[in-house]
This record gives structure tokens, sequence and C-alpha cells, in this order.
């Protein structure tokens, strides 16, 4: 496999709760990367941590103590870097058997560092596009206007009578109908599925190396949705390029997404390619995306009106990790010969099959990281 444009190693964004005095542990001992061309996507329930590990990408965590150790290489055409490079000389942490039970951190000297770093990468080199366009997008600028500037601004286009007819080009591409009279339209005047085209429209148009798309298609209704996706599965086709995509909705993941991680209780439970992750008959596999494909309605179910599948159990309070598996107090498939473990030992994502990874004690090559 070619060497992955972004590599996220063992990456950990904290945050603290006043009310309860203690740290969250929303993003965990992340690894994942993407290959050039890839689409990646994550999966799982609200509060996984898979927005956390995005906007931790992209240097967009500005609640403290964010950021607070791991790995994120970029490997563009463009720029080749570390981009927590030197930042954990402004981190202290205090571990007590071998978790971290508080941080201290130079917030101005982090965010000078960070932003050192990140000069000339967020919105050229990983441009992103978020949950709800509306609120995204400059409500006091038009949508031409906004696409101007981010052409300008990081590409090669710096006349404003050239750019203006590439962010019309680019508003078709998207297929806005009406797009030179769209250009003119500010946010507000627009539906949330226009403003959701002009938001990618926008990402595409700065020539990413790397596309974040974080819950594309949250907030837009059924059909929105669906044309949102076959408008991303034919931009991916067309441009080829590298994407990041974040999603609780699995139907989304199953036809946009060329590799997959599951994400649970701030880190990854299984990884790979798509197709033989969520493959119906797939018998290896970890109990929470079996679980996970379990709750989505079936088209049998629907003609039924049969009850939806829930996943047994209370979402993992990342404040009070167990020491064990995170999935353990929710898990129907726990075994006498593994319950010790499962109890007491975070299990390792290890390797079940040639480029397919779960973090599991049922399957004994999870004990060889």
């Amino acid at each position: 496999m070619d060497a992955p444009l972004l590599a996220i190693e063992n990456l950990r964004t904290y945050f603290y709760s006043r009310a309860r005095r203690a740290l969250i542990r929303s993003v965990d001992g992340v690894s994942l990367h993407v290959a050039p061309g890839e689409t990646l996507g994550i999966v799982g329930e609200s509060g996984s941590g898979k927005s956390v590990t995005a906007l931790s990408a992209a240097g967009l965590v500005s609640a403290a103590p964010g950021v607070i150790g791991g790995r994120i290489e970029l490997r563009s055409r463009q720029a080749r870097r570390n981009l927590l490079d030197g930042l954990e000389r402004y981190v202290r942490v205090k571990e007590r058997d071998g978790r971290i039970m508080a941080v201290e951190k130079d917030d101005r000297g982090w965010r000078r560092r960070a932003e050192t770093l990140m000069k000339g990468v967020r919105g050229k080199e990983i441009a992103m596009i978020f949950q709800n366009p509306r609120s995204a997008l400059n409500p006091y600028s038009t949508i031409g206007a906004q696409l101007v500037e981010t052409i300008r601004l990081h590409t090669s286009v710096k006349g404003e009578g050239e750019a203006r007819e590439r962010a019309i080009q680019w508003l078709e591409r998207v297929r806005i109908d009406s797009p030179r009279l769209r250009f003119d339209n500010f946010p507000f005047g627009m539906s949330g599925g226009m403003c959701q085209r002009a938001m990618i429209a926008m990402a595409l148009s700065a020539e990413p190396s790397l596309l974040i798309a974080d819950e594309p298609t949250t907030g837009l209704d059924a059909t929105i949705q669906s044309r949102i996706v076959d408008l991303l599965a034919q931009l991916k086709i067309e441009t080829g390029i590298t994407t990041l995509l974040i999603s609780h909705d699995i139907s989304v993941i199953q036809r946009l997404a060329d590799r997959i991680a599951v994400m649970y209780g701030g880190t990854v439970v299984e990884t790979g390619r798509a197709a033989e992750v969520l493959a119906p008959q797939a018998q290896l596999r970890h109990p929470y995306t079996a679980a996970l494909l379990a709750s989505v309605p079936s088209a049998e179910a629907i003609r039924r009106k049969s009850y939806l599948q829930a996943i047994e159990g209370e979402v993992l309070d990342t404040i009070d990790v167990p020491r064990g598996c995170r999935f353990y107090g929710r898990c129907n498939r726990v075994t006498e010969a593994i319950r010790e473990n499962c109890a007491s030992l975070e299990p390792p994502l290890g390797e079940v099959a040639p480029g397919h990874k779960v973090r599991c004690w049922l399957y004994p090559a999870s004990g060889k990281a």
C-alpha cells in the first residue's frame, strides 16, 4: 500500500468537566491512516470521538486542554510535516497506574506553535465540510464572495474576474441550480441542501490534499441526504480526492468508504476494508460493530413493522473509562474463557485477517498487536 497521506498515531484529545472536576477522554489513543485517493469512513454512536478526531486533525479544537499528545503526520506534495511537532513540551501530564489523571498545558505557547505548524495547511492542504453548513458559512457575505475569497487565498488564481468564473464553475459542478443567480445569494436565502453544496464547492475549490467531511448529511431530509451522497460519490470519481468521512449513518459509509474505522468510547475498536467489515456474512467482527449493524432497520423489518433493535446498555461515560474492554458492560458475546480479561485488561487492536484489525479478546490474534 502507498505511504499514507494522513497518519494519526496515539492521538489523545481531552476536555475538562467543571461540573464533575474530571477529564473527559474524548479521543483516547486513536491511531488510523488514510492512503492517497482513499476514503476512510469513521463510524460510531454520538460521543464515540469521531468528530473530535477530525477536528483535532484539522487543528480546530479550541477548548482546553484539547490535544495533549500523539502524532498527526501529513504527507502531501506541498507539505510533509508532523502537525503536532514539538507541542509535547507545552504539556505536562500526571499519571497513575498508567492512566492520565491530570493535565497542565501552556495554552498560549501551544496555540502559537500550533498556528505556525498549521500555516498553509488548514484550508489549503486540509479542507473541511462541517455538520451544519449554514452556521459554518459567513451570514454577512454572499456565497460567491466567500468562494472567490477561498480561491484567491488558496490557489494560483488571484484575479477577481478569473476567480469569479472559477467559483461559478464549482457551483455548477456541485449541481446548484442557477449557479450565477446563487452566486449573489446570502446563506440565509438558501436551503440547507444548497448551503451544503456551497460548502462542498468551497472546500474543493481550494484544491486540498485531504477533505474531511464531518456528518455531511446531518440535519437534511432523507431526499436531500440521498442527493448529497450521490454528489459526493460523483465528485470522488471525478477528483479522486483523499477523504476522511465521519458519519453515524452506516448506509452513507457503505456507499462512499473504501475502508472503515469503528470508534467506541474514544478509541478505534475495528478497522478494515468496508466491503469486508460491513458484509452481512462476515464472521470476524467486533461485537460493537455487529450491534451497530443489527440496529439498522432492514427492508424486511420495515415491511413487517417490527421493533427496532437497540444496543444494550448505556453509552460509555468517557470520564469513567473502565480498566478492561470499553464495550464489556454492553457486550452480549462475553464467554467465561475471556471474562476476566474483558473486565480487567483493554485488548490491543490486533490483526485477525490481512488488513482487518479488531480490539476484542474473542479473537486470539487480538493479543498480537
